[in-house]
């Protein structure tokens, strides 16, 4: 049994949840909730046997009031313009949330990348560029890397959208350390939900040495949040993926699983250093912290239930519906949300722009604890909306992101 979820309207519910708290009236709402812009476009690509394929693309440009519109470009073959939208209004919550001078914005195309080659995926990124290059650009709106795609296809972006606009490092973030990119990027996801994990188990009174993960999904969120926990004393006892699951009482190797998935294309089915188990009852394993780290719409009113973790810490975009939150509050179950756990990600994006506005880089170190400073100090602003509204985490960064978009609308005359 399946639930079909539309992503946008789970966040407007989210949204409306705060709103109510906030008192804001029905204009504000539709001002705070309706997409600046959207961009549709086809993509005709010749592929390697010479065959046309018409592909689809968008990018939603949801809020720029407090800045430049931000936001990742996937590739997967069920995106569409609603998941787009959603994912885009995500992104105008979560960077009020960590404070950064952005807005929300999101790019999709609706491909399947495992069945592409590496040219046609190259045609692919640049054709989707060329199409959405008037809209784009470094303080307009600042793609990133996402689900499918990575610091080489941002590479393709840059070049592409240079073509027009000259050389434009600050157009993209998520690149090649050789093209302008920052260190520590790529764990910066990973690290800043470990950081938040590190955070709520502090004020929730769970010992974080030894605390019990089970995370769903070890791609490049998963692996690095994994590391940085078991670097913190926490036991990875079960990982399931789009391969399968495995899982130890005793604790995996982390080190060793991903040197595994690596091996193995990204998957953490077959290792060694534990048993296997059915992926689809990974929500049902037995810990203490539970961390979705791959898609939207995965713990619903089906599973939601037979959840057996005290916490969990959404590394995913938009895991957890709002029907699924209801039955989580009522099990006792703090969930931490998205628009705060794993904005590690923009925060280190919002840094590499920094750099390269600037032309003067940072070393890992320093980018690390800038990236320590903002996720801890959105995490103590998060929990004081808590107390103050007695609500969820995931409600109170609403209200915060709420406050601040609302603020800076009102203050530009909006």
């Amino acid at each position: 049994m399946t639930e079909h979820i539309n992503l946008f309207d789970n966040v407007n519910r989210q949204f409306d949840e705060a709103a109510d708290i906030l008192g804001m009236d029905h204009e504000v709402r539709e001002v705070l909730k309706t997409p600046y812009r959207e961009v549709s476009v086809a993509l005709p690509i010749r592929m390697d046997d010479g065959t046309l394929k018409v592909f689809h693309g968008y990018r939603v440009q949801h809020n720029g009031v407090r800045g430049p519109q931000k936001g990742g470009i996937r590739y997967h073959p069920e995106v569409d313009l609603d998941d787009v939208r959603a994912l885009a209004s995500l992104m105008t919550w979560k960077t009020a949330v960590v404070n950064i001078p952005f807005g929300g914005a999101k790019g999709g195309v609706t491909c399947d990348p495992s069945k592409m080659s590496q040219h046609e995926l190259e045609m692919l990124t640049r054709r989707y560029i060329a199409k959405i290059s008037m809209v784009i650009g470094p303080h307009r709106d600042v793609p990133a890397p996402d689900v499918n795609t990575n610091a080489q296809t941002m590479a393709w972006v840059m070049d592409e959208f240079g073509r027009k606009a000259g050389h434009s490092p600050a157009c993209v973030t998520g690149k090649p350390l050789e093209l302008g990119g920052s260190q520590g990027r790529e764990a910066a996801t990973g690290k800043g939900v470990a950081i938040i994990t590190r955070e709520a188990c502090g004020v929730l009174g769970i010992n974080l040495k030894g605390a019990r993960v089970v995370m769903q999904g070890f791609g490049n969120v998963g692996s690095f949040a994994a590391k940085f926990l078991d670097e913190m004393g926490a036991k990875l006892v079960a990982v399931a993926d789009h391969t399968g699951g495995v899982r130890n009482a005793a604790g995996l190797d982390v080190a060793g699983l991903i040197a595994h998935a690596k091996a193995n294309k990204g998957g953490v089915a077959g290792f060694k250093g534990g048993e296997s188990f059915d992926a689809g009852t990974v929500f049902e394993q037995d810990c203490e912290i539970l961390i979705p780290a791959a898609l939207g719409g995965v713990i619903t009113k089906v599973n939601a239930d037979k959840v057996k973790a005290k916490l969990i810490v959404e590394g995913a975009n938009a895991p957890t519906t709002t029907d699924a939150d209801s039955i989580l509050k009522g099990k006792g179950i703090t969930v931490i949300p998205d628009i705060l756990a794993n904005a590690g990600g923009v925060t280190v994006s919002y840094f590499e722009w920094v750099q390269n506005l600037q032309q003067f880089f940072w070393e890992e170190e320093e980018v690390f604890e800038k990236e320590e400073k903002i996720m801890v100090q959105a995490f103590h602003d998060v929990h004081a909306k808590v107390q103050q509204h007695n609500c969820s985490y995931r409600t109170g960064a609403f209200v915060l992101a709420l406050e601040r978009v609302h603020k800076a609308n009102l203050m530009r005359g909006w």
